[in-house]
Parts: C-alpha cells; structure tokens; sequence
C-alpha cells in the first residue's frame, strides 16, 4: 500500500456493459459525450472537444468562438486496449508549454466478457508537475477527479448513444 503524502500517482478504475472496441471508442474518440463540460480552460463554452487517434495526436477543446485550448499529447495509441496521453496541465490550472513537467495518464481496458470492459485510469508521475503538485494530485484523485470522471463514463456508455 502506498502512503497517500508520497504517491506520485492516482488511480481509478470502472467496469462498464460495453464491448472492449465501443469503450475503447468512446474514451478516445467520444470524449466530448463524456467528459465534464464544466472542466474548461477556455472561458467560453467548449463547441467540441476533439482526441486525435494517433500516437502525436493531440486532445484539446475547441471554444464556440474558435479558440482552442491543447491540454494532452497522445504518447500511445493501442485499440482497443490501451492509450497514453500526456497531462499538460499544471497545478495552478494552466496548460504546461514545458514537456519536463507534464505527467502521464494511462488508460487500460480488459474485456472482462463479450459485452464487459474493466476501464483502469493510472495519473502517474505527478511529482513532474513541480512545486504545488500535491494539490494536482489531491484533485485529480479526489471525487471531481478520476474516480468521478470514470463513473461519468460508466453513465456515458450505459446510454448507448452514438459517440457524438
């Protein structure tokens, strides 16, 4: 077990009814039908919150008056099973320009049946975020973090809805 005042990562995790390749699917390229709304840098509303499927992709929102705001880098690209992307947010809330400072989530997922997919969220690598990354760490493993995120996801699937 791992002292929370020392743990340089936070993880989450949901089983959802949903096949391997339609999670997958909708973690990545439907992020926009999942993700909350309300966690926006831009100050204005987000029109479209894109994850580009490649390794060198990027995921960023895109403002209802243009503006765009990049917050991850795609580091890995493995359909269905796992993806890797780089958080470039610091702990004040403010995208990272620095590469050195940025961490890392990866998301797994393990067909548990056909239509069953464990979904594991590993934020690791916190302490990259310098000065201040125990309150990163502390929100993104809070309820309004990962844990809450995932279950919001969980919610997403269980509607069946098309991905955008």
């Amino acid at each position: 077990m791992t002292d929370q005042a020392t743990a340089t990562s936070v993880h989450a995790s949901i089983v959802v009814d949903a096949p391997i390749d339609e999670a997958f699917s909708v973690f990545t390229e439907g992020i926009g039908s999942w993700w909350p709304p309300e966690y926006n840098l831009l100050g204005v509303d987000v029109a479209e919150r894109v994850f580009e499927p490649r390794v060198g992709g990027e995921v960023y929102d895109r403002g209802v008056d243009g503006s765009e705001c990049h917050w991850a880098n795609v580091l890995a690209y493995e359909p269905p099973d796992r993806v890797v992307i780089s958080w470039n947010l610091s702990p004040h809330w403010q995208v990272e320009d620095d590469p050195a400072r940025r961490s890392e989530v990866e998301v797994r997922f393990t067909a548990e049946a056909t239509d069953r997919t464990r979904v594991e969220v590993e934020h690791r690598h916190l302490d990259r975020h310098g000065d201040g990354w125990e309150s990163l760490r502390d929100a993104v493993g809070s309820d309004g973090g990962w844990p809450g995120t995932c279950r919001r996801f969980g919610e997403r699937i269980s509607t069946g809805a098309p991905l955008r």
